[in-house]
């Protein structure tokens, strides 16, 4: 039985079962989560993207490169004015909330800096970046950015991240050699996207431990 185990979370992330089970619909609510919902910011939305392009190049997909784009980048955008939505709405009592497992007000406070400092690249070349991508938007909201300056923006870099990522593993399963591997390159390239969130969020879990000391 532990064995099996690799094998059945590989399943997971095998292009053809991926690809027979919803692969682009699945890629859609994870991106749109993780730049909506803030007790969503754990979600590896990169690694995501970049299964989606190996689906499309190994036509696991019903859908091409273009039209898969055109879907992930929608649901980008939904779930960034989702957060600007909910920001501008009920934002602030976000501060006076308490902290638990899915949230944390630092990471409201660090979105709020990188904002304060970058502006519209908070928007825009933040979704490349775990935590911003999800708070940003949100404190877009709080401070009640304009609405329509707030679309484009979301929009511009939606697509930018979209394409981004979706090239590069569109590119990789393009390359015959690499195939039989795509599995364990997926997997890698999670790990890759996924462990600086996983260090950060122990050292903060260690830093609030030892300020009740």
């Amino acid at each position: 039985m532990t064995a099996a185990f690799p094998e059945y979370i590989l399943l997971f992330i095998d292009p053809e079962w991926l690809g027979r089970h919803g692969g682009l619909w699945i890629a859609m609510l994870l991106v749109y989560c993780s730049t909506g919902l803030f007790f969503c910011f754990f979600l590896p939305s990169g690694g995501v993207l970049f299964m989606a392009g190996i689906l499309i190049a190994s036509d696991s997909l019903q859908f091409g490169f273009f039209p898969a784009c055109c879907l992930l980048s929608m649901a980008s955008a939904a779930g960034s004015i989702t957060g600007y939505w909910f920001g501008r709405k009920t934002g602030p009592l976000l501060y006076s909330r308490k902290n638990s497992r899915f949230f944390r007000k630092q990471h409201l406070r660090n979105a709020e800096l990188f904002y304060s400092r970058y502006g519209w690249l908070a928007l825009t070349a933040g979704l490349y970046l775990p935590i911003i991508r999800t708070f940003a938007p949100i404190v877009a909201g709080i401070v009640r950015m304009d609405f329509r300056r707030f679309v484009v923006f979301t929009f511009a870099g939606s697509i930018i991240w979209i394409v981004s990522f979706i090239s590069a593993g569109y590119f990789i399963a393009s390359l015959p050699f690499l195939k039989p591997w795509l599995k364990y390159i997926i997997l890698v390239f999670i790990l890759v996207v996924t462990i600086p969130l996983i260090i950060r969020t122990l050292k903060e879990l260690r830093k609030k431990k030892e300020e009740r000391k």
